[in-house]
């Protein structure tokens, strides 16, 4: 018999359609370039999150059955899934309890959100997350502008996700309460950058902004 995965990391997207894909960024990139920065984020985090062995869940808007997906040639080891309707919470939640589930077929120990917009998150940082847990409840990076780019945990409580202002910056102040409310350990590893405004920009790899011809001066 084959032992089940035990990590299932839970990729968060949108399509990167232009126009409605990062769309704050298009004062310093354009209409064409903020979707190509959409494009290449999510490229870069499905790679990462695949380069780590553990099992990747695509959990998307619109659903996986839109033909827009197959635009984008993305790799078959991709499970997927539909984002739930409902605000960020719920979609995670949501996600999240039919990962942890005890009576699904697949069953994982341990869940990691993660969305599209920190290219600092690598392969060895969401490793390194998902080795809190073999001694932590819960294990959380926290993002420069006061949310979270992973949040990984190996139970699912509603508390939180539930009556929380999602894209403000006492996202991961709120959730570290309602952590100690539960009374659930949390491993906090170093905050990284998303890429949501022009000036989050320079937080960006080398590389990128020197092959992005699409820059506006």
């Amino acid at each position: 018999m084959n032992q089940k995965p035990q990590t299932c990391i839970i990729l968060f997207a949108k399509f990167p359609a232009q126009d409605m894909a990062k769309t704050r960024l298009q004062p310093a990139l354009g209409i064409e370039g903020a979707a190509q920065m959409a494009r290449r984020l999510l490229l870069h985090s499905i790679e990462q999150a695949l380069a780590t062995g553990f099992a990747v869940e695509l959990c998307v808007s619109p659903a996986p059955t839109d033909p827009c997906w197959q635009a984008l040639n993305l790799p078959d080891s991709l499970q997927w899934s539909a984002q739930a309707d409902g605000d960020l919470g719920l979609r995670m939640l949501t996600a999240s309890q039919r990962a942890l589930h005890p009576l699904e077929t697949k069953r994982f120990e341990q869940v990691l959100l993660i969305g599209t917009d920190c290219p600092s998150l690598t392969t060895i940082r969401i490793r390194q997350a998902a080795q809190q847990l073999e001694t932590q409840d819960s294990v959380m990076i926290p993002a420069f502008d006061g949310g979270y780019v992973l949040f990984g945990f190996k139970q699912v409580a509603a508390r939180l996700f539930s009556t929380i202002e999602w894209s403000t910056a006492s996202v991961a102040k709120v959730t570290q309460q309602r952590l100690a409310e539960l009374s659930w350990s949390v491993a906090l590893l170093a905050p990284l950058p998303d890429i949501d405004e022009p000036e989050d920009l320079p937080y960006l790899p080398e590389c990128w902004l020197g092959d992005c011809k699409f820059i506006e001066n």
